[in-house]
Formats: C-alpha cells, sequence, structure tokens
C-alpha cells in the first residue's frame, strides 16, 4: 500500500478533532497529528495573524481523491489548503498497520 500525507489546516481544536474523528469513521484515514500555532497570511488584500491548527492526515495514495472531496465537504473555510505529500519510504510495521486500518 502506497502512503501519502495531506496536511490542512483548521480555525481551532475543537473544529479539527470533529474532521478527523469523521474521516477515521469514514475510513479515509488511519490516523491525524494536530498541532497548535500562529499562522501570519494575507486574506481579501489585508495581513492577518491568528491561531490555527495544522493536521497531518496519514492515508493511502487510492484514499486521496475521496480524502480530498470530504475535506471540502467538512472544511469550514472558504479556501482550504489541502496538500498531498507522497511519502517515498515507510517501515514495513507501520505500512503494515496502515493497511489494516483502511481496510
Amino acid at each position: 500500500m502506497e502512503m501519502v500525507f495531506v496536511y490542512t489546516t483548521f480555525p481551532d481544536m475543537e473544529t479539527a478533532k470533529g474532521i478527523v474523528r469523521e474521516l477515521l469513521h469514514r475510513k479515509l484515514i488511519a490516523c491525524a497529528n494536530l498541532r497548535e500555532h500562529e499562522s501570519i497570511y494575507t486574506w481579501k488584500g489585508e495581513i492577518r495573524e491568528e491561531r490555527e491548527v495544522g493536521a497531518i492526515l496519514k492515508t493511502a495514495v487510492e484514499k486521496w481523491k475521496a480524502l480530498k472531496e470530504s475535506l471540502r465537504e467538512l472544511h469550514p473555510y472558504e479556501v482550504p489548503l489541502i496538500l498531498r505529500i507522497d511519502v517515498d519510504r515507510v517501515n514495513s510495521e507501520y505500512a503494515k498497520w496502515l493497511e489494516e486500518v483502511l481496510s
């Protein structure tokens, strides 16, 4: 099973956890790492600074399209980041676990 990471951000931890739980329930991801951080970005011509939650979602490449569509459906942002990161190598024990969880 070919593994990918999907990176996205959420406005707060409660939203992140709710959406991650739904993605787990749909078997679109095996797990997620959530981390609060400060974001500085331009939105509609203004520089903004806000707290966000970054999420690294771990899944299989064959789940990518369905995961992307689910994130678009569930995400509260008008323009969400949905970034796929291809994983070159992963240890076999983790790959086996990922396959079991997503099957």
